[in-house]
C-alpha cells in the first residue's frame, strides 16, 4: 500500500535548539498512524509543518503524490489537511455554530442566514453524535466540549488529512468512546488521521501503525502494529526502559495540614469536607463535570465561597484571596495550563519568579542577579530543558512548562499544602516519571500533596488515599490497601448505584 501523505526528511531549527532532523516516514490512506514521542522529541514541531504554521528548513511534505509548499495555514486548508491542536484554536465570543462555519457563514442578498448555519451546524453534530447545542457561546462550553467542537470543525472541512494532538486529554469516557467511532469510521472513508497521544492504550486500540520520534530524529517507524510491544514503544521513545512509571512509596502520614469543611461555591453548591495530611499525597478522581477542579478553585480562593471553611496547620484562612493562600502556604497548578498557569509570551525565569519576587526585592528594588541564580537553580534541579532562562515559555513542551509552574511554587519559602490539577495532562512517559519523583521528594518533605487526575491509573499509582467525585459530591473514598479499580470507577459514575458509590474505606 503506497503512502498518501509522506514526510521526507524534515529538519527544523529553533535559537540554540534543534527540534527536527532528516525526518521520514509515511501514512497509507485509510489508515490512523499514531506519533509518539517524549515532550520535545519534535512532535509538535512536525505537526505544525503539517498545518502550515511553521516552514520545514529543509524537506517536504508530499500529499498524494504531490509535493505541497504550505505558507500558511490557509494553504493547508486549501489542501483539506486539519489539525487539531491540544491548545484549541476556537473563538470564545462566538457561538459553536459560528466558530465551525467561521469565513464561511451561508448568507441571504449580503446578510448571515443564522436559522440556516445553526440547523446546518445542528444536523452535523447530531451526525457525528457530539451533544452540543449550536447556538452556544464557545466560552459556555467545558474543556472536553470544546474539544469535541474542534474535532467537529475537521469532519465538516471533508480534510483528507487529520491530525489529531492529544484528543483525549480533556475528554470523558463517553466523549472518548464518540471520537473513537468517528476515527474509525474517518478511517473507513479513506481519510489519513495522524493520532498524537501519550496514552499507550489509545494507541493500541486505535491505531494501524505507529511512529516514534526522539530528540527530533526518527526513532521508530512501524507500518502495522502487529507484534509491537507496549514495552518496545516506551524504550523506543525514552531510549530507556521504565518497568514502573509510578513508583509510589508509602511514607508515614503526618498531622492535618489542609482541613475543608463544608465548602460550597456557586459552581459546586452541595457542601464538602475532606482532610490532607503532610507527607502525603491525596488523589482526587472523578469523570469530567464530577466537580474537582471546581472544588479545587475553591479551597485556593480563585472562586468565591458561599459556605464553609478552609485551614492550614490548624489557621483559618481567608475566602477569595488567593494571594492569602500562597502566603498561607497554599498554592495550586491549574489544570489549564495555557490559560491558568503560565505567563505567554515572557520568558522561563520571569514565570517561575513571578509569585516570588517580593523575597528578592529588599526595599522595593528587584535583585536581578538573585532572582537569575533562584531561576537557574530550578532549570537545574528539577531538569527544565530550554536553551536558558530567558527563552519564551510558549517554546517549551508542555512538561517543561509543567516542571516551570512546580519551580513557581516551590520558590515559595514555605509551602505547605501543593495542589496539582492534572499534573501530566498531555505529559509523556518519561517526563510523567519525573514530574511523580517531585511530588514524592516533596511530599517526604512534609508538605500535603493533593493530586486531581481523570486518569484513574495515575491516581492508583501514585495516591496514598483517594477521593471520588461524583455529581459535586465526594462519594466515597479509599485507602491504598483498599484500591480497587472496579470499586473506584463505579463510584465515579452517575447512574453507577448508590450503594457502591457510597461505599467508604477509611
Amino acid at each position: 500500500m503506497s503512502d498518501f501523505l509522506a514526510f521526507q526528511t524534515i529538519s527544523k531549527s529553533y535559537p540554540g535548539v534543534r527540534a527536527l532532523t532528516d525526518v521520514s516516514f509515511g501514512v497509507a490512506r485509510g489508515t490512523v498512524h499514531g506519533l509518539m514521542g517524549e515532550n520535545g522529541a519534535g512532535k509538535s514541531t512536525l505537526i505544525r509543518i503539517l498545518s502550515g504554521d511553521t516552514r520545514p528548513d529543509e524537506g517536504a511534505i508530499a500529499i498524494d503524490g504531490v509535493v505541497q509548499d504550505f505558507s500558511s495555514t490557509r494553504d493547508a486548508f486549501a489542501a483539506r489537511v486539519i489539525v487539531v491542536h491540544q491548545e484549541l484554536q476556537l473563538v470564545p465570543g462566538l457561538t459553536v455554530a459560528e466558530n465551525l462555519r467561521l469565513g464561511r457563514f451561508p448568507a441571504r442578498a449580503g446578510v448571515i442566514d443564522f436559522r440556516a448555519l445553526d440547523d446546518e451546524v445542528g444536523g452535523k453534530l447530531r451526525e457525528i453524535g457530539i451533544d452540543v447545542d449550536p447556538r452556544t457561546l464557545v466560552s459556555a462550553l467545558s474543556i472536553g466540549e470544546r474539544q469535541m467542537v474542534e474535532i467537529a470543525k475537521a469532519v465538516m472541512l471533508d480534510a483528507r488529512v487529520i491530525a489529531l494532538d492529544e484528543p483525549t486529554s480533556s475528554l470523558s469516557s463517553r466523549e472518548s468512546a464518540i471520537l473513537f467511532r468517528l476515527i474509525r469510521r474517518l478511517r473507513d472513508e479513506g481519510k489519513v488521521i495522524l493520532y498524537i497521544s501519550h496514552r499507550l492504550d489509545e494507541i493500541f486500540e486505535l491505531c494501524d501503525g505507529c511512529t516514534v520520534l526522539r530528540d527530533g530524529r526518527l526513532a521508530a517507524h512501524h507500518a502495522s502494529m502487529d507484534g509491537v510491544t507496549r514495552e518496545a514503544i516506551v524504550s523506543e521513545m525514552v531510549g530507556r526502559t521504565i518497568s514502573d512509571i509510578w513508583g509510589w512509596r508509602g511514607r508515614p502520614a503526618g498531622p492535618v495540614r489542609l482541613a475543608v469543611e463544608g465548602l460550597s461555591g456557586a459552581r459546586l453548591p452541595a457542601p464538602v469536607s475532606f482532610e490532607a495530611r503532610g507527607g502525603e499525597i491525596l488523589g482526587f478522581f472523578g469523570l469530567v463535570g464530577a466537580g474537582r477542579s471546581e472544588l479545587m478553585r475553591l479551597v485556593y480562593g480563585a472562586d468565591p465561597r458561599q459556605a464553609g471553611s478552609v485551614s492550614i496547620d490548624g489557621a483559618a484562612l481567608a475566602a477569595g484571596d488567593p494571594r492569602r493562600s500562597i502566603r498561607a502556604g497554599l498554592v495550586l497548578c491549574p489544570e489549564d495550563r495555557k490559560f491558568d498557569g503560565i505567563i505567554q509570551g515572557r520568558s522561563v525565569a520571569d514565570n517561575i519568579a513571578v509569585s516570588a519576587r517580593r523575597h528578592f526585592s529588599p526595599f522595593g528594588v528587584l535583585n536581578l542577579g538573585k532572582e537569575a541564580a533562584m531561576a537557574d537553580g530550578f532549570i537545574k534541579s528539577l531538569r527544565i530543558r530550554t536553551p536558558s532562562r530567558s527563552q519564551d515559555i510558549v517554546n517549551l513542551s508542555g512538561g517543561n512548562q509543567q516542571k516551570v509552574i512546580l519551580a513557581r511554587w516551590l520558590a515559595e519559602s514555605d509551602v505547605r499544602v501543593l495542589i496539582v490539577d492534572e499534573p501530566t495532562r498531555g505529559i509523556d512517559v518519561g517526563a510523567k516519571a519525573e514530574i511523580y519523583e517531585l511530588l514524592y521528594e516533596l511530599a517526604a518533605r512534609g508538605i500535603a500533596i493533593v493530586v486531581v487526575s481523570s486518569e484513574l491509573p495515575e491516581v492508583m499509582g501514585i495516591s496514598d488515599r483517594i477521593n471520588v467525585m461524583c455529581g459535586g459530591r465526594i462519594a466515597a473514598r479509599f485507602a491504598r490497601d483498599g484500591f480497587d479499580e472496579r470499586l473506584i470507577l463505579a463510584a465515579a459514575l452517575p447512574d453507577a448505584g448508590a450503594a457502591e458509590r457510597s461505599r467508604k474505606v477509611s
